[in-house]
């Protein structure tokens, strides 16, 4: 649908995707993690290994689990080879205890090298190895489909190794993949489990290994399943490897598998024990399966395996952080943990379910999956902006991120490497994060209905980190200013996107109490500017007048407008109107420099922790999410355009290595960063807030977005390229970037530099969307999402008139009735 411009046209001269990064298999940061949202998962490496394994309902970097690996035997011609299916061991190798770890089987042969390329939900390896005459590659996803969260919440993961035969003879290739059953553990301290169970099942589409563990009680945390599987019809299988003593499991399996490429059940376990192998066996139990397949010449095969889990409880609560919820004093009793189920333990009865119903419905989950990849990697956005946009959206699929049984999304801001990290749904974190919201909008709209209905008071406290979700009390602490108003701007945000009227009439109670106790608490001298004592995202709390808090309050007040004109509530309205009108001049007044924003507050040396004359980086981050929302200028627009310029121009470092940061450094060296605040003009304090000087690629984000909309695109675009320059694979994983704790939640505000670039406005409640491109306006193309569908929108100059053609295409849901450029689509 366009206007006399088909989308063929304009696929007939576009390029194939031009997002072409790769990562070697030296590069040791990378992890591509696997799995849906809400259900945990484990990572893939740039060597093509298994890591970090973090299925068991809480954070596991750098879990291992022992003996899980894939393989592959070559047999051409009476010649046999075989080798796991990774890339070499790369130094250091962390010998530790008596030389490298054996249980990842360190000492058997490897390809030389690989290539990773990751274009999420999607990893791709291309193994090489000059012994090898075949072509040997792995890809490997779990399904992603926006706007349907549950057939992105899949507890499971296809892994596919692809072998074509380049050779002039038929070649018999076997491939087999082991793993481990630690279930009953943490995936870490296997010494709990209790007797576990490998069992081989053949059910219908499916055959493989089923791992449970009898003895462990429903109600115990570790209580689940593994399930190990793949449709190939004539498989063998070693249902669990040899556990008598010393290295014979492996012993058995390696010499089995390299034999003939096939499996035997039934170890031979003749001979009697001796020396110390009396006393080695081990409580874990090791499973393997093998597909063997002929290929001819020029022919290539698909060997595919399934991994599904299901550990339906998770602890009720927000533990392991300080001041919160501290761990039961025996972890193991059951009996005093109080747990409550994961949603995807609802809608699946147990990991084969959940392996059986991904392989049933693979075709439409895999076609979704890639139309969302291909719609999104196809863009003409650059390649470091695409990155930053699909990289982050592993965040909601992180142990940062679940679902608990009444499908409610839930939220540390993070996680350290084996605990979440700052709980409770924080506010003032999520007003960055854009990815749900766009991606998954009925999940964003959970937490609206935490934040207003269990998380604010009927005075319009509103807490900024939720307990009352767990049946738990009220968080007693200082109300956050930019999280309360933030969260304002958000749900006006959320009823734009889906066109869904409930937002506002179930809870408007709520909602007009959170602003109007903005008055009543921040506002001291009721001059319409907020100037109390303001909890921050810092923190910390700021004094006197500052543009962050107050762009927030005033992006709030002009969303509290129209909600309150939507509601009929007359006596709103005009309350609202009348303090932005003065609230914004009052501030320009007290806070303009002539160059930036600054923080008002006379006596500032009788404050720790403020920012006085320096030139904050968040300044107006009020302003970026007005201009996400549609809402307009809510400072005068040449000072807003004069002050975000001035951040660039003070904030952003080429070089790092004079720097002075005294607490996290996120990047160092030679690197270069927006700093989170600057004193251009001197007047820094003694004791400034302790983030200063700093950077949070949130922060980073939401700058580059800002500086995108005021017409700044380049210098954007400069922040951008420099902190996908950090995420480099070599310094830090490109999936994952750490603030407080891994996979932090202020990272989604990447997903705001789309929105800016193309240019979209969007508002279902009118059902109309429309498209501006800041870039590459002659031949432009970019993904869009509301609450209705997601699709491509194409732009290109016509050559003969130079006049602009569009065409949209819908790749899910519709766009029926709404109005596109102003065009009815149909």
């Amino acid at each position: 649908m366009g206007n006399n411009f088909s989308n063929q046209q304009f696929l007939k001269n576009k390029l194939s995707s031009k997002y072409q990064k790769i990562y070697k298999g030296n590069a040791s940061e990378v992890a591509f993690p696997l799995g849906g949202i809400g259900t945990g998962n484990f990572s893939i490496g740039s060597r093509g290994q298994l890591k970090d394994w973090e299925i068991f309902n809480r954070p596991g970097k750098n879990n291992s689990l022992p003996y899980t690996f894939f393989s592959i035997r070559i047999n051409q011609n009476k010649k046999t080879t075989a080798k796991v299916l990774e890339s070499k061991i790369n130094p250091p190798y962390n010998l530790r205890f008596q030389g490298s770890r054996f249980f990842e089987v360190s000492g058997l042969p490897r390809f030389s090298n690989s290539i990773l390329k990751g274009e999420y939900p999607f990893v791709k390896i291309k193994f090489l190895d000059e012994e090898i005459p075949l072509k040997v590659s792995m890809e490997a996803f779990t399904p992603l489909i926006p706007l349907n969260a549950d057939d992105s919440g899949i507890p499971a993961a296809i892994i596919r190794y692809t072998v074509k035969n380049t050779t002039n003879r038929m070649v018999n290739v076997a491939i087999a993949g082991t793993l481990a059953n630690v279930v009953g553990s943490d995936g870490c301290n296997f010494d709990k489990m209790n007797e576990n169970k490998n069992k081989y099942r053949s059910e219908n589409e499916l055959r493989g290994l089923y791992y449970t563990s009898p003895k462990t009680p429903r109600e115990y945390l570790y209580f689940g399943n593994m399930s190990f599987v793949t449709s190939d019809k004539d498989i063998t299988y070693k249902c669990q490897w040899d556990n008598t003593g010393w290295f014979d499991g492996i012993q058995d399996f390696w010499g089995d598998f390299c034999e003939d490429g096939k499996l035997r059940d039934k170890s031979n376990k003749n001979g009697k024990l001796s020396g110390l192998g009396i006393v080695t066996k081990t409580k874990y139990k090791i499973g393997s399966i093998c597909i063997n397949k002929d290929i001819l010449p020029n022919e290539e095969k698909v060997f595919e395996f399934i991994i599904a889990w299901w550990f339906p409880n998770r602890i009720k609560g927000w533990y392991g952080w300080i001041g919160w919820d501290k761990w039961p004093k025996n972890y193991d009793n059951y009996n005093e943990i109080e747990s409550v189920k994961n949603y995807y333990s609802k809608r699946f009865k147990d990991s084969w379910h959940a392996a059986r119903y991904l392989k049933v419905n693979l075709k439409k989950l895999e076609k979704l999956s890639r139309d969302f990849q291909s719609s999104l990697f196809n863009t003409t956005l650059p390649n470091y902006v695409i990155e930053a946009v699909a990289n982050n959206i592993a965040v909601i699929r992180s142990n940062t991120c679940f679902r608990i049984e009444d499908g409610t999304f839930l939220a540390w801001e993070g996680c350290t490497d084996s605990e979440g990290c700052c709980p409770g749904n924080c506010t003032h974190v999520w007003n960055y994060a854009q990815t749900l919201a766009f991606l998954f909008p009925e999940l964003e709209q959970t937490m609206r209905k935490v934040e207003f209905n269990l998380g604010t008071d009927n005075k319009g406290k509103m807490s900024f980190r939720s307990c009352e979700v767990f049946g738990k009390e009220k968080w007693d602490f200082e109300p956050s200013v930019d999280g309360q108003m933030g969260t304002i701007v958000r749900l006006y945000r959320d009823w734009k996107i889906s066109g869904n009227n409930e937002l506002i009439t179930q809870m408007w109670d709520k909602i007009y109490k959170s602003l109007d106790f903005a008055f009543v608490y921040w506002d001291k001298d009721k001059d319409f500017v907020l100037d109390g004592r303001q909890h921050t995202t810092y923190d910390i709390e700021f004094y006197g007048p500052n543009s962050l808090s107050n762009s927030l309050f005033f992006a709030a007040l002009k969303a509290g407008i129209e909600m309150a004109e939507f509601m009929g509530d007359k006596r709103h309205v005009r309350k609202y109107k009348e303090a932005f009108k003065k609230g914004n001049k009052n501030l320009d007044k007290l806070c303009w420099n002539g160059e930036y924003y600054i923080q008002y507050l006379p006596g500032i040396e009788n404050y720790r922790y403020q920012y006085g004359e320096g030139c904050l980086s968040d300044q107006l981050f009020g302003q970026t999410l007005a201009h996400l929302v549609g809402l307009g200028y809510v400072l005068p627009r040449d000072h807003v355009r004069k002050a975000i310029n001035s951040v660039f121009k003070y904030n952003f470092k080429n070089n790092l290595k004079d720097h002075n940061n005294i607490y996290r450094a996120f990047a160092i060296n030679d690197e270069k960063a927006l700093v989170v605040c600057s004193w251009p003009k001197g007047g820094k304090p003694k004791f400034p807030f302790p983030y200063s000087e700093e950077n949070f690629t949130g922060i980073e984000y939401q700058v580059a977005t800002h500086l995108i909309y005021e017409g700044f695109v380049n210098e954007g675009l400069t922040i951008v390229k420099a902190i996908r320059e950090r995420f480099d694979g070599y310094r830090r994983n490109p999936w994952n970037e750490v603030e407080c704790g891994n996979h932090y939640v202020r990272s989604l505000a990447s997903w705001g530099l789309l929105i800016a670039l193309s240019g979209f406005k969007y508002d279902m409640r009118k059902r109309a969307i429309s498209f501006s491109p800041k870039i590459n306006e002659d031949k432009f193309s970019t993904f869009w999402s509301t609450g209705k569908g997601w699709g491509t929108y194409h732009q290109i100059k016509d050559i003969k008139t130079k006049k602009l053609k569009w065409n949209i295409e819908v790749l899910y849901g519709s766009l029926e009735g709404v109005i596109v450029n102003n065009h009815i689509a149909r």
